[in-house]
């Protein structure tokens, strides 16, 4: 792929809706991904004619659900206007990278005439919902301490968003083996298992041998890609959700997977983890950390080449799916 692949990034658009990455906050994969593409010399190339794929730099943070639709379904009259590339596949070598739930709106609740254009291009979502219109083999999904002196089972605390997390702090916020806990007091306030003190939240991820990543209002969640950072092997409970760079990555090599409706059984189904079983896990999380990492500068195998690549396979995936795949990936 770093060999082969050439990208076009349309100049068009203004900001903040295009152009203006946002680099901090539980949204921020879209604007490392946009500072960085725009930014690279290996991969972005000035003559259109010479790519494969064409990144539309668009943010999904700067307006309102319903004036981003307005602006993007613009934004592609007018690409499709000005340059003959959409019209060539439908769109289908184009792809835009957001974190916001909003971009993977189904288009009967958006309106055929301002989704459906986008039906054809390739998003790169971090709510990659099976049941919200993520189209597996189409669309991307994005990602974000000694095994001794991990004392605790599982730790999580968080918001009680949707309906799974109350859930699960019903069935194990008073468990002594796990921190099972709502919003995390202040430091040294209490609130933990038995009275244990409340440390902060790295602090307990580096404690815990697994860290429970369940589903809020959307099926992805920061915590995964925490889990993976601190080492934890990160417990995901949310049903449809697809893992990122699932298409080269093996999750189960370092991550549990459980149903929503298991949640009550959620401590019996980690006690069975036999110790060789999770020496296994934590090997693969500490493999796998260098995939989920930004660089000012990037590197290979890190997050920016992870989506470019899974992009990418998904276009090569299309080309040979297709009646007429016999064309060029070049176009």
């Amino acid at each position: 792929m770093e060999r082969t692949l050439k990208v076009f990034v349309y100049r068009d658009g203004n900001k903040p809706v295009f152009h203006q990455p946002i680099l901090k906050g539980i949204y921020s994969s879209e604007g490392w991904f946009m500072k960085l593409m725009e930014g690279s010399k290996r991969f972005v190339v000035r003559d259109p004619r010479r790519a494969h794929l064409f990144y539309m730099p668009f943010s999904s943070h700067s307006h309102s659900h319903d004036n981003l639709i307005e602006f993007l379904r613009k934004y592609v009259s007018t690409i499709a206007a000005k340059y003959p590339f959409w019209n060539r596949t439908d769109g289908a070598d184009h792809f835009l990278v957001s974190c916001h739930d909003w971009v993977s709106i189904s288009d009967a609740d958006a309106g055929a005439s301002d989704m459906a254009a986008m039906g054809t291009s390739v998003r790169a979502l971090c709510n990659a919902d099976t049941t919200e219109d993520f189209v597996v083999g189409k669309d991307v999904s994005l990602p974000e301490t000694n095994v001794r002196s991990r004392t605790l089972l599982a730790f999580f605390a968080g918001q009680m968003h949707g309906y799974l997390r109350p859930a699960l702090l019903q069935h194990w916020g008073g468990d002594p083996d796990m921190v099972i806990l709502g919003p995390l007091p202040p430091s040294g306030s209490g609130g933990g298992s038995k009275g244990k003190k409340v440390v902060n939240y790295a602090q307990y991820m580096k404690s815990s041998r697994f860290c429970v990543c369940p589903r809020g209002f959307e099926v992805n969640s920061p915590r995964v890609v925490e889990a993976i950072f601190y080492e934890c092997v990160p417990v995901i409970i949310s049903d449809n959700f697809v893992p990122p760079f699932f298409e080269v990555l093996d999750w189960g090599a370092f991550s549990v997977i459980v149903e929503e409706k298991d949640v009550p059984r959620l401590k019996e189904i980690l006690l069975s983890i036999s110790r060789p079983r999770y020496l296994a896990l934590q090997t693969g999380v500490r493999k796998v950390q260098k995939h989920f990492l930004w660089h000012d500068q990037p590197t290979r195998y890190d997050l920016f080449h992870m989506i470019l690549h899974s992009v990418w396979f998904n276009r090569v995936f299309q080309l040979r799916s297709s009646p007429d795949g016999a064309s060029t990936v070049g176009g």
